[in-house]
């Protein structure tokens, strides 16, 4: 294809995939689960195992090799802002204060996935189709252990947002406990990378250079980007020329750590943890986050679909495996987190909402799966095994955390609201002059 063609290939598939996607998110809604399930799922419809399925040359026409790369560039462009902005709202306060129980926590929900991924790869190597004949037992057990332990940051991230999380003590909790576990589970991969290929340099740029990006950011960086929240202060708003500056220095820190090899998408975070708060933090977000939320998230999310081959997994013995890998992924995850939550004094139903939300994988898992693919770690069908846990993990993290912390916490804030309705408003309605007047500050709190 041309650039001309791809250019109207892709506004086509724009065309498409947003629209898919808002479609199956008033359905997403309705059953509690938030845009981003609605956005991966958009993307399995869309991709080979239902629309290439069912009209196979009509989603090949719509979806053509060459234009993937295409769709896969704009994504990470997407990611990136969104991380960015996530970590402008971080507040690291809070970190201070709970940096133990995030660090212990973090912890918890890699080791024993860690370890009950070890053990389930020693069955899994045994069995021929699962890893490649170049793989020993002990690099499937690493890579297996890294897969079930690692967390979907940026499906987490999305989640806090949407349940209005940010800020609070649980949501940067959250938010940190699975930005180490992530941090941890690249640092575990690219060592193994490392030893797969004889190149110790993979291990020395992720694990030596991401401590010193993350050093020169906080400690060197943070003090000169201070001057950005005055000048949006004494200004009103944030300029053009501020704007592209920002801009310029997240695309140098996306490259840097995608260069590293710990992911641009950590790059972008770290930089936005660094960042002024303030005023300049919300003009940022009033600038970015419409355009970002609404047209180029979307496309991360969809493009995990579009690679998803739901038809590799067709005996009873291929599906009983990949039971096997989601109970103990999730059992692991979960239950791991939750138990360590409440040794940190958290309370029963914070330590719960903290279990379900660690064990979302989404785009992550994938994104370490199509490495594992790639350098001939694993083979398609174990690769689709994982690729369904990392779904069905994310679609069970919003319902189970809204069951055991949600609704809790919005009959909480509706005690709250009511609480703080002045003595005299609290009378007989027959006396109260403009009654929805209170009932619309019940609903705005």
């Amino acid at each position: 294809m041309s650039n001309a063609t791809l250019a109207v290939q892709f506004f086509l598939q724009l065309t498409v995939i947003l629209g898919t996607c808002r479609i199956v998110g008033l359905f997403a809604k309705k059953i509690g689960q938030p845009q981003v399930v609605a956005e991966m799922i958009a993307g399995v419809l869309l991709g080979p195992s239902l629309l290439g399925l069912l009209w196979p040359n009509w989603q090949h026409a719509l979806f053509p090799q060459q234009s993937m790369s295409i769709i896969y560039t704009v994504s990470q462009l997407g990611i990136v802002l969104y991380m960015f902005l996530i970590g402008v709202e971080f507040d690291t306060g809070l970190i201070r204060h709970r940096l133990r129980s995030a660090g212990t926590i973090s912890l918890a929900g890699i080791l024993t996935p860690l370890a009950l991924g070890c053990i389930l790869a020693v069955f899994l190597v045994r069995t021929p189709g699962f890893f490649s004949h170049a793989v020993v037992p002990w690099e499937a057990m690493l890579f297996m252990g890294t897969a079930i332990s690692i967390t979907a940051f940026p499906v987490l991230a999305r989640i806090i947002v949407e349940r209005e999380l940010v800020g609070t003590s649980l949501g940067t909790l959250v938010l940190a406990a699975g930005a180490m576990n992530d941090v941890v589970a690249w640092c575990i991969l690219a060592l193994l990378l490392a030893i797969f290929k004889q190149n110790s340099l993979i291990a020395l740029l992720a694990i030596g250079g991401g401590g010193l990006y993350v050093a020169v950011i906080l400690l060197a960086a943070r003090p000169l980007l201070r001057p950005l929240g005055t000048l949006t202060e004494r200004n009103n708003g944030i300029s053009g020329p501020m704007l592209a500056f920002v801009l310029i220095l997240l695309a140098a820190c996306a490259w840097v750590t995608d260069t590293l090899g710990i992911y641009s998408l950590f790059g972008a975070f770290i930089l936005g943890t660094a960042m002024p708060r303030g005023p300049f933090a919300r003009h940022l977000q009033k600038v970015l986050e419409p355009i970002l939320t609404n047209f180029l998230l979307p496309l991360f999310f969809v493009y995990s679909g579009l690679n998803t081959r739901l038809g590799l997994v067709n005996t009873l013995f291929l599906w009983s495996i990949a039971v096997l890998i989601l109970l103990v992924s999730s059992l692991g995850k979960s239950l791991s987190c939750w138990l360590v939550a409440l040794c940190n004094g958290v309370q029963n139903r914070e330590a719960m909402a903290i279990g379900s939300l660690m064990n979302a994988r989404g785009l992550m898992e994938l994104i370490l799966l199509n490495i594992g693919l790639e350098q001939g770690i694993i083979t398609p069908t174990l690769f689709t095994m994982l690729v369904l846990m990392a779904i069905v993990t994310t679609l069970m993290a919003s319902p189970i955390f809204d069951g055991v912390y949600g609704r809790y916490r919005k009959n909480n804030m509706r005690t709250l609201s009511v609480a703080a309705i002045p003595e005299r408003e609290q009378i007989s309605s027959s006396s109260i002059p403009n009654r929805g007047s209170s009932e619309e500050k019940l609903r705005t709190y």
